[in-house]
């Protein structure tokens, strides 16, 4: 392993803070493997880009030779973190949690290597905690202390609601660190509550308190939230790879500054210096080319350039089979793949976002006579051509 003070080096770089410096450092200087630990709770299918900041960041512990414990939240992922959260989240079904985790053993390992990191799942330890050792953790942390937290304090002043089991949250996720015995734990800025339970909960059990990691934040798409998949601004893992540079060059000027300031694997002075569209085309390039390949970056170059930029047709525009004469426009935009909702459909067409064999269409009630070959374009990137038949 290298030494301590360069490995401190590396892994500082690009981090908003570690609690504490000199902790950290004395533990590198142990020449033992740590534990470092991260959670992630599947509460959508995909892993996106503001998770890349933090698994890029695992990536580099695993490769100086320590041991990464990926957790996959299936079981807090039923209560939901409220973190950042103005209000109760959803809960979520079994079903729902179960389908999700599969996809993410798949998507982290695009970034992670199998040999220093091992995937988790937390209901193996939490799913038959009984009564008492929840009283026990509840023990351990006040519910004034609970409040000081910004969200919850928000809400509290809003007379908005706070469910007993969000209080939880923080201390299962803490409660995880002690089981594991993580040496470290790392999360967004948003998570340095939850991140700094883990110290106190290991304490309580008479464990050296892990060392806190916390890193910048992404903003999402829409240039206003984090990105997440809760709110639907996110660029996920698994998305084509012409999504993925499409949809980085949708985002601002301003946004896609940020951006190459937060995620490490790119060059931001090669392309501060750059005309703000082609420092655009650089980000979206080396993105897609780190989540997928360089040949893949390179094809969603070009079908941007034809299909977005020229305004051309892709040349492998799928079938979308009906046996319907008629259709409501809305209904046959989101039955099509066109968008994810009838709502969102009704809204790309009120938008001028949706043609027909090339006429816009803006009336999201128009009643659609079914033609075998017509073309639907929704959207910037999304073609399909209507088929009549099974």
């Amino acid at each position: 392993m290298q030494s301590a003070d360069k490995q401190f080096e590396i892994l500082k770089s690009g981090c908003t803070e570690i609690i504490e410096e000199k902790e950290f450092k004395d533990k590198l200087s142990l020449g033992r493997p740590l534990r470092i630990k991260f959670g992630a709770d599947p509460s959508a299918p995909d892993i996106h880009l503001g998770h890349i900041v933090v698994l890029d960041k695992l990536r580099r512990f695993g490769e100086l030779g320590h041991q990464i414990i990926f957790i996959i939240g299936d079981f807090t992922a039923r209560i939901g973190d409220p973190s950042g959260r103005s209000k109760t989240r959803p809960v979520l079904s079994k079903e729902s949690i179960e389908e999700n985790s599969k996809t993410y053993q798949k998507q982290i390992f695009r970034i992670l290597d199998k040999k220093y990191t091992q995937v988790v799942y937390n209901s193996e330890w939490l799913e038959n905690m009984n009564l008492m050792k929840v009283f026990e953790l509840s023990s351990m942390y006040t519910v004034a202390r609970m409040l000081e937290r910004r969200d919850f304090k928000t809400r509290f002043q809003n007379n908005l609601d706070i469910s007993g089991v969000e209080f939880l949250y923080p201390l299962l996720q803490g409660y995880d660190s002690a089981h594991l015995k993580a040496d470290v734990e790392i999360g967004g800025n948003d998570q340095k509550f939850n991140l700094l339970m883990g110290r106190t909960i290991q304490q309580k059990y008479g464990q050296p308190p892990q060392t806190v990691v916390t890193l910048p934040l992404l903003v999402g798409i829409d240039g206003e939230k984090k990105m997440s998949k809760s709110y639907g601004n996110y660029i996920g893992l698994d998305e084509k790879p012409e999504e993925i540079y499409g949809k980085v060059m949708s985002i601002s000027d301003s946004l896609m500054y940020e951006w190459t300031k937060i995620l490490s694997f790119i060059d931001s002075d090669a392309i501060a210096g750059l005309p703000p569209r082609n420092a655009k085309a650089v980000l979206a390039r080396d993105i897609t080319e780190y989540i997928c390949s360089k040949e893949e970056a390179g094809a969603a170059r070009d079908y941007f350039e034809k299909v977005v930029v020229k305004k051309g047709v892709p040349e492998d525009v799928k079938d979308f089979f009906t046996e319907e004469n008629e259709m409501c426009l809305a209904e046959l935009v989101f039955a099509s793949g066109g968008a994810p909702s009838k709502t969102r459909a009704k809204q790309l067409i009120e938008q001028g976002a949706v043609s027909l064999s090339g006429e816009a269409v803006k009336n999201f009630k128009q009643t659609v006579k079914i033609k075998d070959g017509m073309l639907l374009k929704a959207g910037k990137r999304f073609f399909v051509k209507i088929r009549k038949g099974k």
